[in-house]
C-alpha cells in the first residue's frame, strides 16, 4: 500500500516485494486494462478478483443499512479528529526531524474501526451517541475526519521556520494570532476549491484520465473488508487493529522512555566507544564526528518497510556519498570546515579533543569557508529540484491532460452558470463536452451533494480573506497574494490528477515552482530583500498549501465514492477536521519552538531537530531574492553537475528502460531519495530506513499474506508512536521535567547528553 509524503517524494517506481497484491504506483496506467474497465486487486486471501476501478464497491449484503443519521455521527468525527489530530503532532516532529510527513487515511481507517466497533458492541443501541451499529460508510467519516484533521503540517515544517531562521518573524508565541489567520485561509482555501474537484476528477474525467487514486482504492477497501463478516474480514480486521494498537502504544513508551538515556536505548554510538575503549585514540572518533551511528527510530524503520527497497539504498547511499565521501574530502582539502566542541580550556578537551562538529552551518563566511552542511546543502537541493521537474517533465501527457482538464473544468462551471440564467452557449458546450463512455453514473443522488451555494460564496470570501490576511499580516500586496492564489489553483489541478495516476502527490516540484515564479516577479519590482523573501515564501506556502489540502480531500472523496458515501456529509466532516488542523498545527509548531528553540537559530551547533526541509526552503528563497548568490564556487559547480545528471537518469528510466528492459528500473537510483540525504546532516535515518525496506523484503519474501496483512499496520503504529511520543518529550521539556534536564550521558560522545 503507498504512502503518501510531502516532502520528498520518493516512492518507489518498481515492484520490489515478491507479493500478489502489491501494484506499483508509478505505473499503474500500464497495469489497467481500462478497454474492460477493470483491473486486478488482491482480497483478503491474497487471492486476484477483477473489479471496474471506476464504479463503487457493490453493497456487501452482510454489512448493516446505513441511513443519514448513522452516517456523519458524533462519535465518527470526534474519533476522527483526535486520529488527525495524533497525525497532525506526530507529522510536525517528524517534519521538523527529517522533512517526512504521512497522510492520515489508513491510520484513521483502521484506528477508528477498532474504536468505533468497541463502542457499537459495549454500549449497544440503548446509548445513542456512542452505541448503535457500525457500517463502512460511517468509518470512511471517521478517516475523512482524520485526513483533513491531519492536514496543514507541512507548511510549518518548510515555509514558517524559515521565515524565522530568515528573521523575518521573531516570536512564534507573539505571532501565534498571525499564523492561526494564515493555517486558516489554508485550510478553507483548500477544502472549498476541492469541492466542486470532486465531481470532475472523480466523476466527468476519472476513466479517460485513469485516474485509480491507489492509496484511496485501497483504504476503501480495507474498509470494506473490516466491515464484511463473511470469509476473513472480521478475523484480519481483529489481526490489523491489534497490531498497528500494540505497536502504536509500544513506540509511544519506548520513544519516550529512549530520551532520557539516549546512549544506551536510541543512540548507538559505536565510535566514541571504540575511542573510549582504545584509551581515547583519535582515529575513531573521525567517523564519529561524521554522524555515523545506529538509531533505533521505529518511525523510519517503519517508513523503510513501506517505501521499499530502491528509495531505502538510494537514500543511504546519499547519506554514503555526502557525509562519508564527499564531506570528509571537503575538509582534507581546505575547502570546508568544521566547529571543534571542547576548546583547550575545557575540562574535556584532552579525551575529546578532535570531537568535531560538521553539522553547523556557520555562516559567518559562507563563500570561503562554508560547513560540510552548508556546501552540501547546495547540490541537494539542485538535485531535488531537478529530479522532480524531470519527472514531471517527462510526463508531459500527463501535464497536457492536467491543463486541458483545468479548462474543460473551468469551461464546464462557467456553462452551468450560463444555463441557469437561461441562456446557451455553443463555445462553452463544446469544450466542456466529455465523451458519454467516459462519464461515470454518479451514485450519490443531487440531494446528497455538496451545492454551488454551500463552496461558491465560501471561496470567493476566503479568496478575498487571503489577500487582506497576506496584505495585513505579510505585507503581501495583492498582485502578489493574487498570483500565490493562482498558483495553488493550477498546482492543485495538476497534484490531483498526480496523484490519481502515479500516488504521487508533487509537492516539492509546486512549492519549488512556486518560489522560482515569485522570485521572477519579485526580482525587478524592486522590493527591498527582506520583502522579497518573505513574499517569496508566503506566497510558496499558499500555494503548496492550498494544493495538498486540496489532493487530500480529493482522495477523501474517492473513498467515499467507492463506499457509497454522500459526499455532502463527507463534505461537513472534512469542514469540521480543518478546524481541528488549523488550531493543531501552529499549536504544535508553538510546542516544538517553545521546548527546542534550536530549530529556529542557525548558529547552534547542535540540535534534536535538523529541519531539511526548512533548509531547502530557505535556500532557494536567498538564492531568488539575493542579487549575490553566497554558494562556494566548488559547490555551485557540483550542484549543476550531480543535477544534470539525475536529469540523464529521470529521462533513461523512462524513456530507455521500457518494455522489457522495464525489469532493470530496480537498480536506478532514485534522486529525490540521494539530494534528501545531501541535505539532512543525520546518516542514521537512512540507516534505519535502510534496516525497515530489508525486513519488509525478507518478510514478503517468506511470507507475502501475513505481510500483506500486518505491514502497512505496523509500520503505521510505529510512525504515529514515535511522533507521539516525540510530542510527550516536549511538553516534558517545557514542565521542566525533560530529558536535556534528567537525561543521563552514559554511551554518548563527549561525556555529554545526547538527546
Amino acid at each position: 500500500m503507498a504512502t503518501t509524503s510531502s516532502s520528498p517524494e520518493i516512492t518507489g517506481g518498481v515492484e520490489e516485494y515478491p507479493r500478489p497484491s502489491q501494484n506499483d504506483p508509478s505505473s499503474y496506467e500500464e497495469k489497467v486494462d481500462i478497454k474492460d474497465d477493470t483491473e486486478s486487486i488482491a482480497d483478503e486471501h491474497g487471492e486476484e478478483v477483477e473489479t471496474d476501478p471506476f464504479v463503487p464497491f457493490p453493497v456487501d449484503p452482510s454489512a448493516p443499512v446505513e441511513p443519514h443519521d448513522r452516517i456523519l455521527t458524533v462519535r465518527a468525527v470526534v474519533v476522527g479528529c483526535i486520529l488527525g489530530g495524533l497525525v497532525n503532532a506526530s507529522n510536525v516532529y517528524l517534519g521538523l526531524k527529517t522533512g517526512w510527513t504521512f497522510g492520515a487515511n489508513l491510520f484513521g481507517a483502521i484506528f477508528g474501526f477498532a474504536i468505533l466497533t468497541f463502542f457499537s458492541k459495549t454500549f449497544g443501541e440503548n446509548f445513542p451517541i456512542l452505541g448503535g451499529s457500525f457500517g463502512p460508510k460511517e468509518n470512511s467519516i471517521v478517516q475523512t475526519s482524520a485526513t483533513a484533521a491531519g492536514g496543514l503540517g507541512g507548511i510549518f515544517i518548510s515555509a514558517i521556520p524559515a521565515l524565522y531562521q530568515l528573521n523575518l518573524l521573531h516570536d512564534p508565541v507573539k505571532d501565534f494570532p498571525r499564523l492561526l489567520t494564515f493555517t486558516i485561509v489554508s485550510a478553507y482555501y483548500g477544502l472549498f476549491f476541492a469541492t466542486p474537484l470532486r465531481k470532475f476528477f472523480i466523476i466527468y474525467v476519472a476513466r479517460e484520465l485513469k485516474l485509480i487514486f491507489p492509496t484511496a482504492t485501497a483504504t476503501a477497501m480495507t474498509i470494506a473488508s473490516m466491515h464484511s463478516i463473511t470469509g476473513q474480514g472480521g478475523i484480519n480486521a481483529k489481526a490489523k487493529t491489534r497490531a498497528l494498537a500494540i505497536t502504536f502504544c509500544v513506540c509511544i513508551c519506548f520513544r519516550v522512555a529512549a530520551a532520557y538515556i539516549p546512549g544506551i536505548l536510541w543512540d548507538w554510538h559505536f565510535f566514541s566507544w571504540f575511542h573510549v575503549w582504545s584509551g581515547y585514540s583519535s582515529v575513531a572518533l573521525a567517523v564519529e564526528n561524521w554522524g555515523w551511528i545506529y538509531e533505533f527510530t521505529p518511525a523510519f524503520i517503519g517508513s523503510g518497510m513501506l517505501v521499499g527497497l530502491n528509495p531505502a539504498i538510494s537514500f543511504f547511499a546519499g547519506s554514503v556519498l555526502a557525509w562519508g565521501i564527499i564531506g570528509p574530502g571537503l575538509v582534507h582539502n581546505g575547502l570546508a570546515s568544521g566547529v571543534a566542541w571542547y576548546g583547550p580550556t575545557d575540562p574535556e578537551y584532552g579525551k575529546w579533543k578532535d570531537l568535531v562538529s560538521f553539522y553547523s552551518f556557520n555562516l559567518e563566511d559562507p563563500i570561503h569557508n562554508p560547513s560540510p552542511r552548508y556546501w552540501l546543502l547546495w547540490p541537494g537541493v539542485l538535485v531535488m529540484i531537478a529530479s522532480s521537474f524531470a519527472e514531471l517533465g517527462v510526463q508531459y501527457k500527463l501535464i497536457w491532460f492536467a491543463l486541458k482538464s483545468a479548462w474543460k473544468g473551468i469551461a464546464m462551471a462557467m456553462n452551468s452558470g450560463v444555463q441557469k440564467i437561461g441562456k446557451t452557449s455553443t463555445f462553452l458546450e463544446r469544450q466542456s463536452h466529455i465523451k458519454a463512455e467516459h462519464v461515470i453514473k454518479d451514485s450519490a443522488p443531487e440531494e446528497d451533494q455538496v451545492q454551488l451555494w454551500q463552496w461558491g460564496p465560501g471561496l470567493i470570501l476566503i479568496i478575498i480573506a487571503t489577500c487582506i490576511i497576506l496584505g495585513l499580516q505579510y505585507h503581501l500586496d495583492v498582485g502578489m497574494s493574487i498570483l500565490a492564489v493562482l498558483l495553488g489553483f493550477i498546482f492543485a489541478f495538476l497534484a490531483i490528477q498526480c496523484t490519481g495516476v502515479t500516488d504521487t502527490t508533487p509537492l516539492t516540484t509546486a512549492a519549488k515552482a512556486t518560489q522560482l515564479i515569485m522570485g521572477g516577479a519579485t526580482s525587478g519590482a524592486g522590493f527591498p530583500r527582506e520583502t522579497a523573501q518573505r513574499m517569496n515564501l508566503i506566497g510558496g506556502a499558499i500555494a503548496s498549501g492550498a494544493a495538498s489540502q486540496s489532493t487530500d480531500l480529493v482522495v477523501d472523496f474517492r473513498v467515499g465514492f467507492l463506499l457509497g458515501t454522500p459526499p455532502k456529509l463527507q463534505w461537513y466532516a472534512q469542514a469540521i477536521g480543518s478546524i481541528v488542523a488549523m488550531f493543531m498545527s501552529p499549536g504544535m509548531f508553538i510546542l516544538f519552538m517553545k521546548a527546542y528553540p534550536c530549530v529556529l537559530d542557525l548558529n547552534a551547533e547542535r540540535c534534536s531537530f535538523s529541519a531539511p526541509s526548512v533548509s531547502a526552503w530557505r535556500a532557494v528563497t536567498v538564492a531568488v531574492t539575493d542579487p549575490q548568490i553566497p554558494i562556494p564556487l566548488s559547490s555551485g559547480i557540483f550542484s549543476i553537475l550531480l543535477a544534470v545528471l539525475s536529469i540523464i537518469v529521470v529521462l533513461v528510466r523512462h524513456n530507455y528502460l521500457v518494455g522489457h528492459r522495464e525489469r532493470y528500473r530496480v537498480y536506478v537510483p532514485n534522486f529525490m531519495a540521494m539530494g534528501l540525504a545531501f541535505v539532512l546532516p543525520a546518516t542514521q535515518y537512512s540507516t534505519a530506513m535502510l534496516t525497515g525496506a530489508m525486513v519488509a523484503y525478507f518478510w514478503a519474501k517468506k511470507n507475502a499474506v501475513s505481510f500483506d496483512l500486518l505491514c502497512y499496520a505496523i509500520a503505521a503504529g510505529m510512525i504515529a508512536g514515535e511522533g507521539l511520543g516525540g510530542v510527550i518529550n516536549a511538553i516534558t521539556e517545557i514542565a521542566g521535567v525533560g530529558p536535556s534536564i534528567y537525561g543521563l550521558s552514559v554511551g554518548c560522545p563527549g561525556d555529554s547528553f545526547c538527546g
